[in-house]
């Protein structure tokens, strides 16, 4: 008979339950900027890749000219520099 109080407790807690699970469901908060995907990267920055491409592979076969030359220290330094085109 203890567990009378219990079922009662039970129903009465369901019965509850039911009526909240019938109201509709408050709005969804917003997404969060971290939920929100990354925006779009800009038109020009394939450019700018591009760019960053060229320049490595022009020093790369700077230095390997003053490999070739057999250059080092300050006239190897020196080569680079004015084979890439930097001041």
């Amino acid at each position: 008979m203890r567990s009378l109080p219990a079922v009662a407790l039970l129903i009465a807690l369901s019965a509850l339950a039911g009526s909240w699970a019938s109201e509709p469901p408050a709005a969804a908060p917003p997404p969060t900027a971290a939920a929100q995907p990354a925006p779009a990267p800009a038109a020009g920055t394939g450019n700018t890749d591009n760019e960053a491409a060229a320049r490595h592979a022009k020093r790369t076969a700077c230095i390997n000219q003053a490999r070739a030359k057999k250059l080092v220290g300050a006239q190897k330094t020196a080569f680079i520099k004015g084979c890439i085109g930097t001041p």
